[in-house]
């Protein structure tokens, strides 16, 4: 198997719907021009409905060579084993990791779904973490519910042996639901993203600077 890089970081969530692509997206617009960025997401369900490949290209204004644009993409917007099975299909890991070119860009790697969603009939996609090594941004809604489904995730992530560099939450932001991840979870909250209506390029631009004021992940980007 082709060997798998260390360099960037692997961004998953609490569920789905909880603004992974929105968060990647922005972590482009942040970091861009203190390190060299790839933007990948390796598989991608329900094509038919939307392409989060096109809209983090969108949002970030990223150029042709910030974008890695293979990988599976099925048209059905379930999980992917059952996506997969739909199409006729099979997720093979291994042959995703082959795909990627050897260059000196950090990824930003979105997975699709929570980190415990299958991709096959043995693996998930901590599984896919785990063959990449590279450390996990959680993203978590702001609100009601956060705190158990965020601590779950991060107890999960840690149970499996994978790094965690961080929280990322999305919505409006609420003091005690980060600070209680930030004790219970012992995970910093590298920052919020609030509600932008509309959201564009020009929004997330804006909000950008407030994710990870000290540059912690810097690190994992250079």
């Amino acid at each position: 198997m082709k060997s798998a890089r260390t360099q960037g970081i692997f961004i998953t969530g609490t569920d789905t719907g909880v603004g992974k692509t929105v968060a990647a997206a922005a972590l482009m617009c942040r970091y861009r021009g203190l390190a060299s960025l790839r933007y990948w997401k390796p598989i991608q369900t329900g094509v038919e409905v939307d392409d989060d490949t096109e809209t983090v290209r969108r949002l970030a204004g990223c150029t042709e060579a910030e974008i890695f644009a293979q990988g599976i993409r099925l048209p059905k917007p379930v999980s992917p084993h059952l996506a997969a099975r739909w199409a006729g299909t099979r997720i093979d890991l291994e042959a995703l990791v082959a795909l990627r070119d050897d260059d000196n860009a950090a990824w930003i790697v979105e997975g699709a779904g929570g980190l415990l969603v299958p991709v096959n009939e043995s693996e998930t996609m901590a599984d896919w973490i785990g063959m990449l090594g590279l450390p996990v941004v959680v993203v978590a809604r702001s609100g009601l519910g956060t705190i158990n489904h965020t601590l779950l995730t991060l107890e999960a992530l840690r149970s499996r042996k994978l790094r965690v560099a961080g929280v990322l939450m999305n919505g409006e932001p609420d003091a005690d639901n980060r600070a209680a991840i930030e004790h219970y979870g012992r995970a910093p909250v590298i920052g919020e993203l609030p509600v932008m209506e509309p959201l564009s390029h020009v929004s997330l631009i804006g909000s950008a600077p407030r994710l990870d004021p000290t540059a912690s992940l810097l690190e994992f980007l250079r």
